[in-house]
């Protein structure tokens, strides 16, 4: 390009710029033209080449600088958590996009994660408010058995009886606290092994009983003799008793809880289903987290920390499965889909 095109035009306008300019003789302007520039054509090329580059780099970095400095001042918005969205440059829109989905779950985490320490606060106001009441009710009992040591046997037994209910309520509201320090302090350890699942979850159910036969409920254990799975059986016998013990609670009086088990192709799927008071819908994705009760007004004799069905959750995503949550007018569903490991039961 340089010889065929440029270097003709070029001589011709040094050559009359010589003349002209600088009042040299034709031969003489010709003569500088070919030392200066026909002689060291190769390291003039050389230099404006270079030029060139460097011309091309400046601006090929000046548009990558501004690219890095917006992201720079995105990652600040991002940093600072500034109201609204982070809007960069045209060009760079799928980064905008990346930025603010990124800041968009940031603030669903820090409000769950507010939201979650606002239900435990309240739940460890409401817990040690309502510890008082049995702790009062058991000084106030004692302290007339020991200031009436003469009282009859019989009002002695009532008193005795109540102390000892407060006591365990008492108890229990303690277990609580408990609960909800070591779910947030300990990881789940599964110790897995081979589970007779119609036995585990008959037993369960005859552990419920005296519960169940003062409110006349009954539950109905639906499941194949000889169906087998491999997991914790302690921690699973947890999530069902959890499962269960909700059901219990919230179920209808002269109802039956039905607990049904049975191997599919998605694995060993167990359903616990009661009738009572339906769920709404905006609640059940809701049920599984911690703290969280229905009736989160009070505590009550019903409920507990809200930590039952989180621990469940907890339980079941370590073994692989899912634990889900259905309800309408009729009835009231949990389903939890464990894993079928045929061949590791096979192995064990």
């Amino acid at each position: 390009m340089i010889d065929g095109v440029l270097q003709e035009p070029f001589a011709e306008y040094f050559v009359r710029f010589c003349q002209n300019v600088l009042g040299l003789s034709f031969d003489s302007a010709r003569a500088l033209y070919f030392t200066l520039f026909q002689q060291n054509k190769a390291v003039l090329e050389m230099i404006g080449f270079s030029i060139i580059l460097l011309i091309c780099f400046y601006f090929g970095l000046s548009r990558f600088t501004r690219y890095f400095n917006e992201i720079s001042s995105g990652l600040d918005c991002l940093v600072a958590e500034t109201e609204g969205e982070i809007t960069l440059s045209p060009e760079m829109d799928f980064m905008t996009q990346k930025l603010n989905k990124i800041k968009d779950t940031l603030a669903k985490r820090q409000r769950d994660a507010r939201e979650a320490e606002q239900r435990k606060n309240d739940l460890v106001v409401y817990l040690a408010h309502d510890i008082k009441t049995p702790l009062t009710s058991v000084i106030g009992y004692l302290n007339l058995l020991e200031e009436a040591p003469d009282l009859p046997q019989e009002q002695r037994a009532k008193y005795v009886t109540i102390t000892l209910g407060k006591a365990y309520r008492l108890e229990q509201l303690i277990d609580e606290f408990f609960e909800i320090t070591r779910f947030n302090l300990q990881a789940i350890v599964l110790n897995k092994g081979v589970i007779n699942l119609p036995f585990m979850l008959r037993q369960m159910a005859d552990e419920f009983y005296p519960m169940l036969s003062s409110q006349e409920k009954q539950v109905v254990v639906n499941a194949p003799e000889g169906l087998t799975l491999w997991g914790d059986a302690d921690k699973l016998a947890r999530v069902f008793n959890n499962i269960l013990k909700n059901a219990v609670a919230y179920s209808l009086e002269n109802s039956v809880i039905d607990i049904s088990a049975q191997r599919l192709d998605e694995g060993i799927v167990i359903t616990i289903t009661n009738q009572g008071n339906q769920i709404p819908q905006h609640m059940l994705s809701t049920i599984f987290e911690k703290f969280y009760r229905l009736d989160s007004s009070r505590p009550t004799d019903k409920g507990g920390a809200g930590l039952g069905l989180a621990i469940a959750k907890e339980i079941v995503a370590a073994h692989g499965g899912t634990i889900t949550a259905e309800s309408n007018q009729e009835y009231t569903r949990f389903t939890v889909i464990l894993p079928d490991f045929k061949a590791e039961i096979r192995e064990a």
